[in-house]
């Protein structure tokens, strides 16, 4: 038997074979040292076999990780596949081995154009991080083994999988004992999971035997390239470690040209410790890539021991900087029950579940709520990756640094959202025009990020009503922003192109008016003026025939709200004007027509009145004002439209003061006189009492004309008038609601409690199918 063979690493073909788990700090730890003992002129590694030109990258002096390499397919739809590396991934020190030792590195893994086009064909369509793409380029295959994996820890005693792997692989330093058990785990897994992948899915045995045949076959290419065997290494994930024992069964050249493929490119990016963690739904991730990392930083020290005194002084440190003062007495003792726990089975030190129960227990005090904040902090992390400046990036992705730095935007790149206020008036304080205007710069970078589709940021309100000068938006970075950067060059080679294309496709689909009038007002965020153009004459083409008052009341809306935009965001509205006017014009004309429509479509119609009535208020000079008025007073005299609608007109002309008391009166009276179904007379109060509340409420006589309105009625007629008022009370404040009860209260003898309990009540289900069956009713019969 070889040397190599007695230290459990299997030399059948000649070549060194090392199975490692994937994010396994004793993977890379004894890696690192079976590398210096056996001295290889190549080290091949599990890995997409066309990125080896991103190895150059990954070892640079400048690369941080966690970072990944990212294909992605030529394509719209776009398909993607990561390959992810964290600081203790054997890879990753394979990697940098071979580059510190000038031994050459290769992966040797199905090309990333094929595994997208494989992955198309088994169904799995856009790869997200986390899904089978990055656990197909790692270990053992992951779809249906958790009951393998539950049942090997239930065997050995342990709660659940990582903390067996923890306890018998992380912890255990001796090389020849790690490799041994490793190889011999590796074949057991792999006989019993082969079986279940047979019972299972044909496919998937399929998927990893072709893996496999192309691995041998780059085992066998890097020979004929002139490396002996035994100067060469394979690093793969313990799953397929026995099947490249030998080089028989090596893909041919026939048999890789029947193989799949689409075009595809490939990147690097940062990535983030939590979409490592199992906790994101990564498959080959570990609970905790934080403790790992830490894990990691002892071996290299060679102070693993200290890591349980390092864990339990963190979770302490960050209790008292939240006021829970915790004692170095309680620190220690902490440390000792996890040792103590540890021993119990059979362990030489804690694992990550003896950690945190000793945690809980005695920092916690028994609750785990008071130290589950600290032990995620530790076990996930917050840390992200970073490249060096231009490294093996897409157009987009290098935009987009430039951007960020160009605002000053680089602190807000990290995994924890932060918030961001911005003043889009000009900034008077400072020299250069760049600097003034610095937060508008921002603005429309931020809100072309979002139409280009890249999730770094999401605007909040900012809690200035009516302030058009102030943003509120939230940043945090995540790896699926990053690849979302990469897909969008496809669209464009910056973000204004790639948003730009957006917002034209867009716009090329858009089918009705209020697609449209967002459209304009996403083009004037962005700080788009042709594009505003574009969106602009989409509007008058879907608006030339319209009769919707809903939406053209909402495109006039939009419309408003850019020209008032248009000063503070450094826009040319003026084209805008016109338009406004003529959708203002058609929205007037048609109002009446609309207004005869059921109870459902009135809540809509209120909405559009009261938009069409702001913008009259607020742009009287440049809209037709008084054929508003002329309309809402038709509307409020009318008895065959929709008598909410007629009720709501007169609110707002009450409130403009061209409806007098004495005619509101005169109405009232008409409105609430004897012998006027529920419908009409109760339902036109609703529409009344939607406005200008308080002015209502001071006026006695209003509400004994209502009073004797609903005293007249028939049982079943004010059964049905009650739901009416009810849901028109439901609206009211609590201050409206006091005011109204102590009227009511004098008019029918009553306390002013029991009034509002009548006003203020829920409707029950009864009522509620009352007020549905309305929207059936036709209003034109009066």
């Amino acid at each position: 038997m070889s040397g190599a063979s007695a230290l459990g690493v299997s030399t059948a073909s000649g070549v060194h074979i090392f199975g490692v788990r994937h994010l396994s700090p004793a993977g890379a730890w004894h890696l690192r040292r079976y590398l210096d003992d056996i001295r290889p002129t190549a080290v091949l590694i599990e890995g997409p076999a066309d990125a080896d030109e991103e190895i150059r990258h990954l070892v640079h002096p400048a690369t941080k990780p966690p970072v990944a390499i990212l294909a992605y397919t030529e394509e719209i739809p776009v398909r993607t596949v990561l390959w992810p590396f964290a600081a203790y991934s054997p890879e990753y020190e394979a990697l940098r081995w071979a580059s510190a030792h000038s031994a050459h590195a290769s992966f040797i893994d199905l090309p990333s154009r094929i595994v997208l086009a494989l992955q198309e064909k088994r169904g799995d369509g856009r790869m997200e991080p986390g899904a089978a793409g990055e656990a197909d380029s790692q270990d053992t295959p992951v779809t249906k083994e958790a009951f393998l994996y539950d049942r090997i820890a239930s065997l050995a005693g342990e709660p659940d999988y990582d903390t067996y792997w923890e306890r018998h692989y992380e912890h255990n330093l001796s090389p020849r004992a790690y490799r041994e058990a490793i190889l011999s785990f590796s074949a057991s897994l792999r006989e019993m999971s082969i079986g279940e992948e047979r019972l299972r899915s044909a496919g998937e045995f399929a998927y990893n035997a072709v893996r496999e045949s192309f691995m041998k076959r780059r085992v066998a290419e890097a020979i004929q390239q002139g490396h002996a065997p035994g100067g060469i290494v394979v690093v793969c994930g313990a799953y397929h470690a026995s099947a490249l024992d030998t080089l028989d069964g090596a893909m041919s050249d026939e048999e890789l040209a029947l193989l799949p493929s689409l075009a595809a490119r490939r990147t690097m990016m940062p990535y983030s410790y939590y979409r490592l963690s199992s906790l994101s739904g990564y498959g080959a991730g570990n609970k905790a890539p934080g403790y790992y990392e830490r894990m990691w930083a002892c071996m290299q020290s060679g102070k693993l021991a200290e890591l349980p005194h390092y864990y339990m002084s963190s979770v302490a440190r960050s209790l008292r900087e939240s006021g829970t003062h915790r004692s170095t007495a309680e620190v220690i003792e902490a440390v000792r029950m996890a040792e103590s726990l540890a021993a119990l089975h059979e362990g030489g030190q804690p694992t990550l579940l003896d950690l945190h129960d000793a945690a809980r227990t005695l920092l916690g005090r028994g609750e785990l709520s008071v130290v589950a904040e600290p032990l995620a902090a530790l076990d996930v992390g917050t840390g992200i990756g970073s490249l060096a400046e231009g490294v093996s990036q897409t157009p987009v992705q290098d935009d987009l640094n430039r951007q960020l730095k160009r605002l000053k935007l680089e602190k807000y790149r990290t995994a924890v959202a932060q918030d961001l206020a911005l003043d889009l008036r000009e900034n008077r304080r400072v020299k250069t025009e760049e600097a003034a205007f610095l937060d508008l710069h921002r603005s429309f970078f931020l809100h072309r990020l979002a139409l280009a589709g890249i999730s770094l940021a999401q605007w909040k309100p900012s809690g200035q009503q009516g302030a058009n000068w102030a943003e509120h938006w939230v940043l945090q970075w995540t790896p699926e922003a990053e690849i979302q950067a990469v897909e969008a060059t496809l669209l464009g080679e910056t973000i204004e192109i790639a948003a730009a294309y957006t917002l034209g496709q867009k716009l090329a689909a858009c089918s009705s008016i209020a697609e449209a009038s967002a459209l304009i007002q996403v083009a004037c965020m962005c700080g788009m003026a042709s594009q505003l153009e574009a969106s602009t004459t989409a509007l008058q083409r879907l608006a030339a025939d319209s009769r919707d008052v809903v939406q053209l009341a909402e495109a006039v809306r939009q419309l408003a709200v850019i020209v008032s935009y248009g000063d503070v965001r450094k826009l040319d509205t003026a084209p805008l004007v016109p338009l406004m006017e003529k959708l203002f014009l058609r929205a007037c004309l048609f109002l009446l027509e609309a207004s005869g429509c059921n109870d459902e479509a009135a809540t809509e119609m209120i909405t559009a009145m009261n938009s069409l009535n702001g913008v009259a208020q607020e742009h009287g000079e440049s809209v037709d004002e008084a054929l508003w008025v002329r309309q809402l007073e038709e509307l409020s005299g009318r008895d065959d439209r929709n008598p909410r609608l007629s009720g709501f007109a007169c609110a707002i002309l009450m409130e403009r003061g061209i409806l007098s008391a004495a005619d509101c009166e005169g109405e009232v009276s008409r409105r609430l006189s004897p012998g006027v179904p529920a419908e009409l007379g109760a339902g036109w109060f609703e529409g009344l009492a939607q406005r200008n509340r308080y002015a209502l409420v001071s006026r006695i006589s209003l509400w004994e004309q209502l009073n004797n309105y609903m005293a007249g009625l028939e049982r079943e007629q004010f059964a049905r008038a009650l739901v009416f008022l009810r849901r028109a009370f439901s609206v009211f404040s609590q201050r409206e609601k006091v005011m109204v009860a102590e009227v009511l209260g004098e008019l029918w003898g009553v306390g002013a409690e029991q009034a509002a309990e009548l006003l203020g009540g829920e409707l029950s289900e009864q009522q509620t199918k009352q007020i549905e069956e309305l929207n059936e009713f036709d209003f034109e019969d009066f």
